[in-house]
């Protein structure tokens, strides 16, 4: 087994987090090798791909721009409408449709659907509306499209953008779109010198083209009657979410039952020390107008 280490990214940022997951998810469904991803402590969490095959980063970056960029890489999933705001009807229909399609090994976009929402619950005045991820950042207003921007990101990224994000120190050198998934994207009026609105959006855009895919790993499901996405609670009246670093080198599928786990949420020491978790982060969501943020993740342990 081969170790490459992804010193771009950086744990205790949810972008960054998110992009190492939906790194690992890619790899293991590019090749039916051996694929694992583990952490290590470089005075930032830096997550390390096991791999069979690959021994380079630039081979690591060259798989995934394989699967990634351009428009063969859209899913389906993402052409449902620009943003989650459908009806509960065509949602239900969307969902039957590729649940019925899915094979335990081609279910790519009934696990997107999933990630994406639920019918189970409305949403508006008539409770006519989907239920949607607790991920969703926007919804359309000031031209920020939630799907739409994944299919952005999609046919734009390019191999460049990847080695950036994954491999170099980030340098925030790209432009819209982005997910508002880095604390860093949220501008507050407040304490500057001039409207931040009119200042150009800087990003990682291959980041946050990688973040996508690491959705699958966080389905929604009904709870307590709502609608509740994996890794996310309410505390104080507050929504937020919480994510694990491990030591141990993990498969996509053990990660998954990771993130979904209570001991993430309880922080309790001696099931993680059990479950090889070594430091969980945890942000807020919080709305400014019309988007969804998120604050720095803090170190609880």
């Amino acid at each position: 087994m081969h170790e490459i280490e992804l010193v771009g990214l950086d744990g205790g940022n949810l972008l960054g987090y998110m992009a190492a997951l939906g790194t690992l998810r890619v790899l293991t469904l590019a090749e039916p090798c051996e694929v694992r991803m583990r952490w290590v402590e470089k005075g930032w969490w830096t997550p390390v791909i096991r791999h069979a095959r690959i021994k380079t980063g630039k081979e690591l970056v060259a798989t995934l721009a394989s699967r990634v960029c351009g428009d063969a890489s859209v899913n389906a999933a993402w052409k449902i409408g620009d943003d989650l705001t459908l009806p509960r009807v065509d949602f239900a229909g969307h969902l039957k449709t590729w649940a019925e399609a899915a094979t335990p090994v081609h279910r790519s976009v009934a696990d997107f659907l999933t990630a994406f929402g639920s019918d189970a619950f409305g949403t508006g005045p008539k409770k006519e509306q989907m239920s949607d991820s607790e991920f969703r950042t926007m919804s359309g207003a000031g031209h920020q499209h939630f799907l739409g921007f994944m299919r952005e990101l999609a046919t734009g990224t390019d191999v460049g953008h990847l080695t950036r994000a994954v491999l170099e120190p980030w340098d925030y050198g790209d432009g819209r779109p982005s997910l508002r998934w880095d604390s860093s994207d949220y501008r507050p009026h407040a304490l500057r010198a001039e409207d931040p609105s009119g200042d150009p959006i800087k990003t990682m855009r291959g980041a946050n083209r990688l973040a996508v895919e690491a959705l699958p790993l966080f389905p929604t499901a009904p709870r307590n009657g709502q609608l509740r996405t994996v890794g996310f609670e309410d505390r104080s009246r507050e929504t937020e979410i919480s994510w694990p670093v491990w030591a141990d080198a993990l498969s996509a599928q053990a990660v998954a039952s990771l993130l979904a786990s209570c001991e993430v949420q309880s922080v309790d020491k001696f099931t993680m020390e059990r479950r090889s978790i070594i430091q969980v982060f945890r942000a807020r969501r919080f709305t400014d107008g019309k988007y969804r943020n998120f604050t720095p993740g803090r170190a609880l342990i």
